[in-house]
């Protein structure tokens, strides 16, 4: 088993893999750790889920849970992701919710493993994304008026983004997430999806979620000019890893199975400072949200 510090080092290496800045040193200490404690769970509900043996997964998941009940039944928890929260559960006064649809998520991944429609896929980015994004809100004290919704709309258009990316991995460990009736009408059968090239057919159905999570984006990213302080810094640089990323699909043509398409740092940058310089003001971009 890994010491603390051999802990903390590999989950800040995940953290550097991911699309948008996790935690940035923008922050101050206080967020950023409560920030990469949410995120240690999160990241180690997903392993368990994706990586343990598949025989060992629900009864791992169902120990998070268990877990996690005794955390906010004021008892000291077994799993150090789990432990790693108390302090961030009882100063940001997080529900516990939230943190179960997480786990509920991935117990979800053992047995769904194909979405026949994008709103169908929506309904899993409601347990899988979406729950962070209202914990994000928590830690920074922002969790009224229309911030969850459009927190919503961004995290579900980030998870929507990630599955683009890593439509081959996922294949690999026995899902699709790009719906079934899109794959259909392009002509792309899974074989497809198991390919050393992406297919003419393929990139078509990538680009379309594409572009639907683009409009997810667009939708959500007004947050920023209605938070306040550190919370507009981070949940723009959330912002700005989903812009990134999807222009880092176009300029890869959606090749996604040949290649690993993960945005660029300069356009991270680049877009942090223009969701920050654009959405400066509250109202600014801000229009009536469309019904889900």
């Amino acid at each position: 088993m890994l010491s603390q510090r051999g802990h903390s080092r590999e989950l800040a290496e995940k953290a550097r893999r991911e699309n948008f800045p996790v935690a940035s040193r923008l922050l101050p200490r206080r967020h950023r750790d409560h920030l990469m404690a949410v995120y240690g769970f999160a990241r180690s509900v997903d392993d368990v889920g994706d990586e343990e043996r598949p025989d060992d997964r629900l009864r791992l998941l169902a120990e998070f849970e268990t877990d996690l009940a005794r955390l906010y039944d004021g008892q000291v928890p077994v799993l150090r992701p789990v432990r790693a929260l108390a302090r961030t559960v009882q100063e940001c006064s997080i529900p516990a919710e939230p943190f179960h649809h997480l786990i509920e998520a991935n117990r979800r991944d053992q047995t769904v493993t194909r979405y026949e429609t994008f709103d169908e896929l929506l309904g899993y980015c409601e347990l899988s994304a979406n729950p962070v994004g209202r914990i994000v809100l928590h830690v920074f004290g922002e969790t009224g008026g229309d911030h969850q919704a459009r927190s919503d709309r961004v995290c579900s258009a980030l998870q929507v983004i990630e599955h683009c990316q890593d439509v081959g991995e996922d294949y690999r460990r026995g899902r699709v997430y790009l719906p079934q009736e899109d794959l259909r009408r392009a002509g792309c059968p899974a074989v497809h999806l198991a390919a050393a090239a992406t297919s003419p057919g393929l990139r078509e159905v990538v680009a379309v979620q594409a572009a639907r999570a683009g409009r997810l984006l667009a939708e959500g990213e007004p947050i920023v000019a209605s938070l306040s302080g550190f919370a507009r810094t981070a949940v723009a640089g959330y912002v700005a890893g989903g812009h990134a990323t999807l222009a880092a699909l176009r300029s890869a043509r959606y090749d996604v199975l040949a290649r690993t398409v993960r945005p660029r740092r300069a356009r991270l940058l680049a877009e942090w400072t223009r969701v920050l310089m654009t959405m400066r003001w509250p109202g600014a971009g801000l229009q009536r949200l469309p019904s889900a």
